[in-house]
């Protein structure tokens, strides 16, 4: 975990007061060092939390005429220093910065289809009057710019683009009908108008003469979908993977929620570290639906951790949400960003950095609504008399449709319209929130032409995989849709607790590895993560292993909206900037805080939106008290 800020523009040296004031913003991403590095056309600015080599990774870093600033973690710097010093490089430092430095100089922009890990970064590269910058294979961590006259700024948060004086705070329309339809915003926008991200596994070369910039994608995967399952093979990627994050010189631990994902983590971790290792978890004490510490004590004591566990209160949420409105720059996707970050503000207690399970729904097909979508395709093909052994059947799937129990609502909006359309349509009545969680949004954002033009922007990325089945193509949308949303949140309050988060389920070999498993094998005998289901199965206890109750830390929002909470919440959602914006329903948003169903996200996506208008949008005099 560390912060970047860069400064490229066409002629004369970049002002340094402006790359300072870029670099301050982000302190918070760094506590252990910061340097800069001005010339002419460019100005870079780093933050630094030390966890390789902490007396010798200083940024940013010089080295034949390259200059690299970089934020997060190359896994296999060990073997690709290994490599390096064999083609006659000399190293004066063990850190994982120098590797990535070394390998641009070695192999050019082709360096990065060898690195493993989580990384973006900035590289300047004096000899050729240009800028490389990259972000790694699944936007583990981010990067954003924004393009001004005669110059390009980017940054590891929007809100150190925001320093710069003069920046422009307003709304990109298109990204908001994304929001409030998704949660999530498409592509390379953000919900600041201006202000783009780059996206997973791209890269750009900016021209410093011309301030020109070629982007591409480095990696994707491929779906021939050929391999039959290997649980064997698959287990010894995690191992191998799990022992690359392991590389660490401070202290290291676990988030372990106790579902199958962290708890695979778990165990792997457990088999390849010395010594056993320190877990954390959190829960709430309003009722068993929102309590899970039964699995994770369970995975803790099978592997040998000692688990240590929050139990955040109604006061810690009215505390903190405002102050995780600014940390998180743009409205988070689901109110589980406040428990993980006090998850994480436990474990800053004891460690550095912390592995965790991120990845292993999108990868091996562990939401619901991957298990409906199979259903619903298989109910085509057996209407339609078609038949491949590549894909689940109805009497394949049928073992395991019980579990959709509980998902009853979501069918019911998902097919009121019934069953017919393509793949992606179908698929997107089974994400899209439009119609169910936003009747608290003003008559004009809720017209049937903004949900439409939303429509063609899924059915453009769900159909881009090519030679993927129906399942696939779901995985492969949430990994470039909705993942990227999640790590955001786990980048935030990583940052936000001091803790450097890591995910080794994505890496890019077992993602790989992932993408050639047929859609039936995925999810066989209708089992969500059938796959990696086996793949644990001599890992951990057999009542984790076989869990079909997935709680994604849930939060008693509900309760507590009902509660001591409901002042806070009335406060923002009844304000008279809140009712003055034009984007509410004032009568719409005052039902709803009484009338939020358990577990519904209409509450949180109205109370997010708000929060963020506050505290990023409008002027400092007008709601930032709120983050203070």
């Amino acid at each position: 975990m560390c912060g970047l800020v860069a400064i490229l523009q066409r002629a004369g040296t970049p002002d340094a007061r402006v790359l300072d004031a870029m670099a301050d913003a982000l302190a918070h991403r760094g506590p252990d060092g910061a340097g800069r590095h001005l010339h002419e056309g460019v100005g870079l600015a780093h933050r630094r939390l030390a966890i390789i080599d902490p007396e010798g990774g200083a940024q940013p870093m010089h080295a034949e005429g390259v200059t690299l600033v970089f934020n997060g973690a190359i896994v296999n710097h060990v073997e690709l220093r290994e490599t390096l010093v064999a083609l006659g490089h000399a190293f004066t430092s063990r850190c994982d910065t120098e590797v990535l430095l070394r390998a641009y100089l070695q192999w050019g922009e082709a360096a990065l289809e060898r690195l493993v890990g989580m990384f973006a970064f900035v590289l300047h590269d004096a000899r050729r009057r240009g800028c490389l910058v990259a972000r790694d294979h699944f936007g583990i961590k981010p990067l954003y710019w924004r393009r001004e006259a005669g110059r390009i700024l980017f940054a590891s948060e929007i809100k150190a683009l925001l320093a710069v004086p003069g920046a422009p705070r307003s709304i990109d329309p298109q990204a908001l009908d994304d929001y409030l339809a998704l949660q999530v915003v498409l592509g390379e926008r953000t919900l600041f108008d201006g202000v783009h991200k780059l996206e997973p596994a791209h890269l750009q070369w900016i021209d410093l003469r011309t301030l020109e910039a070629r982007t591409r994608r480095y990696w994707r995967r491929r779906f021939d979908e050929t391999a039959p399952a290997d649980p064997e093979a698959l287990r010894a990627l995690v191992d191998e993977s799990v022992s690359r994050q392991l590389r660490s010189d401070a202290p290291l631990g676990l988030y372990l929620s106790g579902g199958l994902d962290s708890s695979l983590v778990a165990a792997a971790a457990a088999r390849a570290h010395a010594g056993p290792l320190h877990a954390f978890t959190g829960a709430f004490r309003e009722g068993p639906e929102f309590d899970e510490t039964v699995h994770a004590r369970a995975v803790a004591s099978h592997v040998g951790a000692r688990l240590e566990t929050v139990w955040p209160t109604e006061d810690d949420w009215i505390e903190q949400l405002p102050r995780l409105a600014r940390t998180m720059d743009e409205p988070a996707a689901g109110p589980g960003v406040f428990p993980q970050f006090m998850v994480s503000r436990l474990a800053r207690g004891s460690v550095k950095v912390c592995l965790g399970g991120q990845g292993g729904d999108e990868l091996f097909g562990g939401y619901a609504r991957h298990l409906v979508g199979a259903l619903e395709s298989a109910l085509d093909d057996a209407l339609a008399g078609r038949s491949d052994p590549l894909r689940p059947t109805l009497a394949q799937l049928e073992p395991g449709l019980a579990t959709l129990g509980p998902y009853r609502p979501l069918l019911r909006s998902a097919w009121r319209h019934g069953l017919e359309g393509p793949a992606w349509q179908r698929y997107f009545r089974l994400i899209d929130r439009s119609g169910t969680d936003t009747d608290w949004l003003a008559a004009e954002h809720r017209d049937a032409g903004r949900r439409d033009r939303v429509a063609a922007r899924v059915e453009a990325l769900f159909d881009a995989p090519q030679g993927a089945g129906p399942v696939q193509r779901m995985l492969e949308f949430d990994l470039n849709a909705t993942l990227p949303a999640l790590l955001q949140v786990e980048d935030r309050v990583s940052v936000a607790g001091g803790v450097e988060s890591r995910v080794p389920l994505l890496d890019p070999a077992l993602a790989e590895a992932a993408a050639r498993l047929p859609d039936a094998a995925l999810l066989a005998g209708g089992r969500l993560k059938a796959v990696l289901r086996d793949v644990a199965a001599p890992w951990l206890p057999a009542s984790v292993v076989g869990r079909t109750d997935k709680m994604g830390f849930p939060v008693p929002m509900q309760q507590w909206s009902r509660g001591r909470g409901r002042d806070f919440v009335a406060d923002v959602l009844g304000s008279r900037a809140c009712r003055e914006r034009g984007l509410f329903d004032v009568a719409a948003l005052a039902r709803l805080i009484d009338g939020e169903q358990p577990f519904g996200r209409a509450l949180w996506g109205a109370l997010q939106l708000e929060l963020w208008h506050l505290t990023m949008i409008d002027p400092p005099t007008g709601g930032h008290a709120l983050a203070a």
